[in-house]
């Protein structure tokens, strides 16, 4: 019988089914699994746990409700912003980061179901595992450049290594994916139907307690698992892979205004009335300007680099942003679409021709040593 530990106040639902398997589900529904800093401190102290338990082989992680996790609490950073108090949204933002970073370098063996919604932070945090398991509910995006942000948390690491220009596409536009798409393009490992999701957790239950597996061949095993209870699912008609031509000539261009140019030009060009168009031009007209260019330098950045140096300049990034430096939109956007919710912010530049090179390259400065603000302390380990 399994042991159950609701930790309400961390939001976080512990299970024990026997000695080498813990599942953690994030349980926040309300919020769709935002992971509040009550949530990150116990996750990070149940992962350390785990990494030194000899017994434990897998973690498994889930979320209830409707949503996976659909990222950090950004609306409770917005209210620190405006209460001036960025020490503590900073402090905060980059408790994540490290709990983001332990899960990129984990020694454990991970499993996250993906069922409903996986954005931002919520994204990362499984992502960096080792198995995503989508299904027919799974709805994937990194919306921030609509609230005046840009996608983070060594996201730059996993859409740069998305297939062609599609990393480019997601990060600007905040498009969604659904599961099908997600394991088309690699995000998810496996996808599993709704039907088939609590037999397939009770096989790997099982299997982690057999007698006869050994540490060797966890990983093949987990995976030999997870396909018998997989499918191969079709693309829907709307989906945004069956685009990749257009997406790779359009999102590729050197500059944003370029891609702009471009998205505008293949419009004018199509035989049909193409909805597709008009909805990618309109997603990057209600983005912030600057966060469009920040986040295509560093998804092409993070090309270059290994998860834990995307972490590091990614954290260095956010602290730059929350502390109103260089980048001051992420406060509008909370503002504008968390908390007075009308729906027009006032980005700062306003169009993409008013926003600099030294503005952009302020955002990706490393910290001198007279700097309050510090990089993120985790051993660097470039080649992961």
């Amino acid at each position: 019988m399994a042991s159950l530990s609701p930790d309400d106040e961390q939001g976080i639902l512990v299970q024990e089914p026997n000695s080498f398997v813990r599942s953690l589900t994030l349980n926040r529904p309300e919020q769709l699994n935002a992971l509040s800093d009550d949530m990150v401190s116990r996750l990070i102290e149940l992962f350390l746990v785990y990494q030194q338990d000899a017994k434990v082989k897998l973690v498994i992680l889930k979320g209830e409700g409707r949503a996976f996790c659909a990222g950090g609490d950004v609306a409770a950073l917005a209210r620190l912003l405006f209460e001036g108090n960025w020490r503590t949204a900073i402090e905060i933002n980059g408790k994540l980061y490290k709990l983001m970073h332990l899960v990129a370098t984990y020694k454990k063996l991970q499993v996250a179901i993906l069922d409903g919604i996986v954005m931002g932070a919520g994204a990362a945090i499984s992502i960096h595992g080792r198995f995503r398991v989508a299904t027919e509910n799974s709805i994937f995006a990194m919306p921030e450049t609509a609230l005046g942000s840009f996608p983070d948390m060594g996201s730059s690491h996993f859409l740069s290594r998305l297939p062609g220009s599609l990393g480019e596409y997601l990060a600007l536009t905040g498009a969604r994916l659904d599961g099908a798409d997600m394991l088309a393009c690699g995000l998810a490992t496996h996808f599993v139907p709704l039907d088939k999701l609590a037999l397939l957790v009770e096989a790997l239950v099982l299997k982690m307690a057999s007698p006869n597996i050994s540490s060797y061949d966890l990983a093949d095993n987990i995976s030999v698992i997870i396909k018998e209870y997989s499918q191969q699912p079709n693309l829907a008609e709307r989906s945004a892979l069956n685009r990749m031509d257009t997406i790779n000539k359009c999102f590729s261009k050197r500059t944003a205004e370029e891609i702009f140019t471009a998205l505008e030009n293949e419009a004018a060009n199509s035989k049909t009335d193409d909805a597709w168009f008009s909805s990618t031009i309109h997603r990057l007209n209600r983005a912030a300007p600057a966060s469009l260019k920040i986040a295509l330098r560093s998804v092409r950045q993070g090309r270059t680099e290994g998860v834990v140096e995307c972490l590091v300049r990614e954290h260095r990034m956010s602290c730059i942003s929350l502390r109103g430096e260089a980048h001051t939109d992420i406060k509008e956007g909370c503002r504008a679409l968390l908390l007075d919710k009308d729906g027009n912010p006032k980005w700062e530049p306003s169009r993409l021709e008013l926003v600099d090179d030294e503005m952009i390259d302020k955002v990706f400065t490393p910290f001198d040593e007279n700097d309050e603000l510090k990089e993120l302390q985790v051993p660097i380990i470039s080649k992961l």
